[in-house]
């Protein structure tokens, strides 16, 4: 079994993700194709302190792009322009191509938490069938305009935003058996409509068992992560432990992956037999929370020694380094984090805290993280970008990037 040296497995997973490759000048509809053949999927969240989590990857690896560019693949559809992207549950709810879907479907992945409403469903099989004839009619429509329809405005129950009604609990669940799709978005709203109106016939008749979407799926997050642990592999799609084992053995056995250790890493490792494996890695690109390359929290300390946590639900004054923070990465390095906020009314990229890892040059950095601040700020339509005093980072980027303004 081969063994390789810590650095050679970061390089390995940086070219994995993307990394290796130049930005474009000008992003287009081949360059976020060639970006999925990469990273393979697009995690969705709704926290939007700097930008919504599934356009932050792509500014990472691409630059300054039209955002545009995402939602026309993933919420549109025409002849010119096939829909390119499908939602569904694959790390978490992510944006994936939409060829995918028969995988998804397989049977390969766990049983999503949807499956909770399975006795609701049981038990009122004529709200499913309410639900789908309101879709079907007027989709694509919000969960909000199916409960309208279904219940009608004088019966809705008031409630907290957590307490779900009945059939928006209904929509969640059919959504996860793909009786749903999701036919577009209103601003972030997502606005339901009938599979069959949104993946192609071909997807829907394509019938793949388990065993062989688990291997197409584990050979996916192979791709995307360049070498990686079973456990590593396993999260990428949330498959089971069972199911995912029996995948890696059998494309290791078929030379699809190669075991190989990877020095201060306990467990055996798998690299992909595509994986390239760049001298270099430079460049320097801001990681939202959830980017592929940093979400599993285990996987990124240790490839990069980089102790990193999600602080949005603790507590303020229990936070270490902010509320919404994003690793710097530099040169194939996480050598900084930022605390982040994009104060739209003021026109400012706020960072109210910057902190450098340990042993980095502060100058260099500071001066890179302002550069790539200031086009981060430009990207989201801002004037410009303000630091605050938190972090033995912050006053060395205070002055970068008012040296860079002025």
């Amino acid at each position: 079994m081969e063994t390789m040296s810590l650095a050679m497995a970061r390089r390995i997973a940086l070219a994995a993700q993307g990394f290796a490759d130049p930005k474009p000048p000008v992003a287009t509809r081949r360059h976020l194709k060639r970006l999925l053949s990469r990273v393979q999927l697009i995690q969705l969240d709704s926290v939007n302190v700097v930008v919504r989590a599934h356009y932050a990857p792509l500014f990472a690896r691409l630059g300054g792009y039209d955002q545009a560019l995402i939602d026309e693949a993933a919420w549109s559809h025409s002849a010119r322009k096939p829909r390119m992207l499908v939602e569904y549950w694959a790390h978490e709810a992510s944006l994936v191509p939409i060829e995918d879907w028969p995988l998804l479907r397989s049977g390969a992945k766990r049983p999503g938490w949807w499956r909770n409403y399975a006795r609701l469903v049981d038990g009122k099989p004529t709200l499913v069938e309410d639900i789908l004839a309101v879709v079907k009619e007027l989709g694509p429509i919000g969960a909000g305009g199916i409960e309208r329809e279904v219940v009608g405005e004088s019966k809705r129950r008031p409630g907290p935003w957590w307490d779900r009604s009945e059939v928006k609990r209904v929509c969640e669940w059919l959504f996860g058996m793909g009786q749903l799709a999701t036919g577009t978005r209103r601003g972030f709203e997502r606005l339901y409509d009938l599979t069959e109106r949104v993946v192609p016939p071909e997807l829907l008749a394509r019938q793949v068992g388990p065993g062989e979407g688990a291997r197409e799926l584990i050979t996916r997050a192979a791709t995307a992560l360049g070498v990686a642990t079973e456990t590593d592999l396993r999260d990428y799609y949330r498959l089971g432990p069972d199911v995912t084992r029996q995948a890696v053995a059998e494309l290791a056995e078929a030379g699809v992956l190669e075991p190989v250790r990877v020095a201060t890493w306990r467990a055996t490792a798998y690299r992909y037999a595509g994986a390239k494996a760049p001298r270099r890695i430079t460049g320097r690109a801001l990681l939202c929370p959830f980017d592929p390359l940093v979400w599993e929290r285990a996987r990124t300390e240790r490839l990069f020694d980089f102790r990193y946590r999600i602080e949005i639900y603790v507590p303020e004054p229990k936070r270490v380094h902010g509320y919404y923070v994003f690793p710097f990465l530099l040169d194939g390095e996480l050598v900084a984090r930022v605390d982040l906020r994009a104060d739209r009314e003021a026109g400012l990229l706020r960072v109210p805290g910057a902190f450098a890892e340990p042993e980095v040059d502060l100058p260099h950095v500071a001066a890179e993280l302002a550069a790539e601040l200031g086009l981060m700020a430009t990207w989201l339509g801002l004037d410009g970008v303000s630091v605050g005093a938190r972090g033995d980072l912050a006053a060395e980027l205070g002055r970068a990037v008012t040296a860079r303004r002025g």
